[in-house]
């Protein structure tokens, strides 16, 4: 994709940051500390990574900041939303599994939709991180970045949460599921 195809209207603009400050305010526990003015003026300086954020809230992932790195000067953004987010579920784990179907092919790849968009897959420990700043992933699973070791026997792993604990499993990664999705996380 050229960046001519992510640039956002005025209107896009002004409507995903409303939208973004709305939700910083509301959930104060996820960024103790923070001030808005400071991720808006980052966030103004590098509309391709609006673009993203407007791609993870178009895909209902309700994105939020969860951290700042202070050596890199970038604040974090994962998706928030109570269940993997909606227009990114009945995915694959990634390209190669993608064309290892034979059929019922799913229409993209976690990974692939990720790159599209700018994003990369939560890691296990990333996914630990977000369900200590509230409950997610209650009634839905979420594919997670997969160690190469796994990945190369056909595997893929992903994460939710049941009975109060959160869980990693396994699955052959060209399978996917309805209830099935990926969050992501961006610096900006």
């Amino acid at each position: 994709m050229t960046m001519k195809n992510k640039e956002l209207t005025q209107e896009q603009r002004e409507e995903l940051v409303s939208t973004l400050k709305e939700r910083f305010k509301k959930y104060m526990n996820r960024h103790e500390g923070f001030e808005w003015d400071h991720i808006q003026a980052k966030l103004e300086a590098n509309p391709e990574k609006l673009w993203s954020l407007y791609e993870m809230e178009r895909t209902e992932g309700e994105p939020d900041v969860v951290g700042y790195d202070g050596e890199n000067d970038e604040y974090i953004f994962y998706d928030c939303s109570a269940e993997s987010p909606k227009g990114r579920r009945s995915l694959c784990y990634d390209h190669a599994a993608l064309e290892a179907r034979k059929k019922h092919k799913p229409e993209n790849s976690a990974m692939m939709m990720a790159m599209e968009m700018g994003i990369e897959l939560l890691t296990e420990e990333q996914y630990r991180e977000l369900q200590k700043l509230g409950s997610f992933d209650l009634k839905t699973s979420s594919w997670v970045q997969t160690p190469a070791n796994i990945r190369k026997l056909g595997g893929a792993i992903f994460c939710d949460r049941r009975y109060d604990t959160v869980f990693m499993y396994h699955n052959g990664a060209d399978s996917y599921y309805g209830a099935r999705g990926f969050r992501g996380s961006l610096r900006v």
